[in-house]
C-alpha cells in the first residue's frame, strides 16, 4: 500500500459511525453509490475487505476494525480542531490533552487540573478517562500531553515517558455512621470483619491495602472492587461498606457523601503522578499543574505521609 486516500477513509469512517451507507450519504450529501464506490477503492488500495456479510447485515472484518480504530483517532482530532477554531475566531486556543485514570479520585483530579483553567492566556482542557496502560499508549503517539495517575510509569513499559510526583499522603477509611457504630474496637481493629469496598486492580493503592491488612491481622469482608472511585463512593454513601480515600480529600468526601472517618493511616501511601514525554516540563499548562501541586503539598502538612 503506497497511498492512502483520506477522502475515501473519511467516507468509510462516516458509514461505520452512521450505521449504513444511506445515512452516511444524507450526512455527507453524497449519493450512496458514490460512497460505495469510494469505499471499494479504499479496500482495494488496502488489499483486504473492510466488511463481510453476516446474514442480512454487514459487519466489519478484522482489517475494517483496525482501520476504524485509526480513523477514529485521526478524525476526532480534526473535529477538536474545528471546534477550537469555532470558539476562538482569529486565534487558536492552547489545549492541554490529559488522560486521568479511573483510580484517581475525581476531587483530587479537579484539584490537580484546576490551575489550567486559570491560566493566561486561557487554555482549553480536554480530559480523557481510561486505564493506565491505555492512556500511556495514547501518550506515546502524542494524542495526550500528560497522564494523571496514582502510580508512576515503570521501566518495563515500552513507552518513552517521565514521572513527575504531584502529591502524596496517607489514607483514611470512611463509612456511614451506622457502620461506624457496629464496632466498638479501636482502629484498625474496627475494620476486621467489616464490609469493605476496595479500589480495583488498576489502583496502586490496592496492593498496599492488602499488605497493610495482613500486617495488622485484619480480614475485612470485601463486598466489591471498583475501578472507578466515584462508583465506590456512591456505594459507600449507600451503606454498602467502608471505603478508603486519600486523607487530603477525606474531610471533603465525608461532608459530600454523609459519611464519617473510622481511622487514618500513613502506612498506606496515596500518590498522584503526572506522566509526560518531557523529562523537564516545558508546557505552561503542565508546569502550572506541577507548581500548584508543590505549593499545596508544602502548605498542607496533613497531606504529608510517613510511609511504614
Amino acid at each position: 500500500m503506497q497511498h492512502l486516500n483520506y477522502k475515501h477513509l473519511h467516507y468509510f469512517w462516516t458509514v461505520a459511525r452512521c450505521g449504513g451507507v444511506a445515512k452516511a450519504g444524507e450526512k455527507l450529501n453524497v449519493t450512496p453509490q458514490s460512497i460505495s464506490t469510494q469505499i471499494a477503492q479504499l479496500a482495494s488500495s488496502i488489499g483486504a475487505p473492510l466488511w463481510r456479510r453476516s446474514g442480512r447485515t454487514l459487519e466489519l472484518t478484522d482489517t475494517g476494525n483496525l482501520v476504524l480504530e485509526y480513523a477514529d483517532r485521526l478524525f476526532s482530532v480534526g473535529e477538536e480542531l474545528k471546534e477550537a477554531l469555532r470558539e476562538r475566531p482569529g486565534a487558536v486556543q492552547s489545549t492541554l490533552r490529559v488522560g486521568v485514570t479511573g483510580s484517581v479520585v475525581k476531587v483530587v483530579a479537579y484539584r490537580i487540573l484546576e490551575p489550567v483553567i486559570r491560566l493566561e492566556p486561557p487554555h482549553r482542557l480536554l480530559c480523557r478517562e481510561g486505564r493506565f496502560n491505555e492512556l500511556l499508549s495514547q501518550l506515546a503517539i502524542q494524542q495526550l500531553d500528560a497522564v494523571i495517575s496514582d502510580r508512576a510509569m515503570t521501566s518495563t513499559l515500552n513507552v518513552r515517558g517521565f514521572n513527575h510526583l504531584l502529591n502524596e499522603g496517607g489514607v483514611t477509611f470512611l463509612g456511614t455512621a451506622a457502620l461506624a457504630q457496629r464496632s466498638r474496637k479501636r482502629f484498625p481493629a474496627n475494620l476486621h470483619g467489616a464490609p469493605m469496598l476496595l479500589p480495583g486492580g488498576d489502583s496502586a493503592m490496592r496492593p498496599q491495602l492488602m499488605r497493610w491488612f495482613d500486617r495488622h491481622g485484619i480480614k475485612p469482608h470485601v463486598i466489591g472492587d471498583f475501578d472507578d472511585t466515584a462508583v465506590m463512593k456512591a456505594f459507600g454513601q449507600g451503606g454498602a461498606g467502608i471505603f478508603p480515600m486519600p486523607t487530603m480529600v477525606a474531610a471533603e468526601t465525608a461532608r459530600q457523601f454523609q459519611v464519617v472517618p473510622l481511622g487514618q493511616t500513613d502506612e498506606v501511601v496515596h500518590q498522584v503522578w503526572a506522566v509526560t514525554c518531557e523529562r523537564r516540563i516545558t508546557s505552561p499548562a503542565v508546569r502550572a499543574i506541577s507548581e500548584a501541586a508543590r505549593q499545596r503539598q508544602a502548605a498542607d502538612p496533613a497531606t504529608q505521609s510517613a510511609p511504614g
